[in-house]
Formats: C-alpha cells, structure tokens, sequence
C-alpha cells in the first residue's frame, strides 16, 4: 500500500474481523484472488492482533521507562540538594565552596532594612 493509511473505525474493524470469523462457516468458499482466502483472512487477523499486542508491550514498556526516568531525575535532584548541604556543613556557610556549588556566600546576602515610617505622618 502507498500513499496515505486510511483510519479505520473501530465499529467497521469489529464488522471486518466477524466478516471473516463468519468463513468459518462457509466450507465451500473457494475465492478466485488467493489473497481473500479463508487461510489468508484469517491470517490478516492474526497479524492484526499480533501488532496490537507489540503495541500494547512498547506503550508499557514506554511508560516503564518514563517511570524510570522520573525517578532517576528525582533521585539526582536529591543527591544535589544533600552535596550543597554536605558542603555548607563541611565548609562553611560563607566559604568558596559554598559558592562553588552554586549557594551563596552568608557575606554576599543582603542585610534585611528596616521600613521607616515616613517623616510627617
């Protein structure tokens, strides 16, 4: 098949597969295209399945893997956090390490300013 996959229903694909599980009950069907044969339909049907199945296994085995991503990014996220706390606590809250990790330094912080009420009120 070239060009475009035509989009099948779900309703018309259940009609197809009865359409072809009723052969079942024709003994004497004999096509003339070998490729509508009984053996051949009900093969078609069985392909089916199998790829709705791998798609099924990939779609979880997908999911797994975005579970397992999640986690793992979690998991570093978690492990940076401890570092800076490792650091803080080894060296100190205003050492070059601190700052090498990516806090700040205590001295660099800005001094909380009190807001003075305004002269004339």
């Amino acid at each position: 098949m070239t060009g475009r996959i035509p989009r099948i229903s779900n309703v018309q694909l259940d009609a197809d597969v009865q359409t072809i599980r009723a052969l079942k009950g024709i003994p004497d069907y004999k096509p003339h295209n070998p490729e509508f044969s009984a053996e051949a339909a009900e093969a078609a049907v069985d392909r089916m399945e199998a790829t709705a199945t791998a798609v099924l296994l990939a779609e979880n085995a997908l999911a797994a893997a975005r579970t397992e991503s999640l986690l793992a990014r979690a998991n570093v996220h978690g492990v940076a956090i401890g570092v800076k706390d490792e650091v803080t606590v080894i060296y100190g809250s205003d050492s070059d390490q601190v700052a090498a990790v990516g806090l700040k330094k205590k001295s660099d912080r800005n001094r909380p300013k009190r807001n003075l009420p305004k002269q004339g009120e």
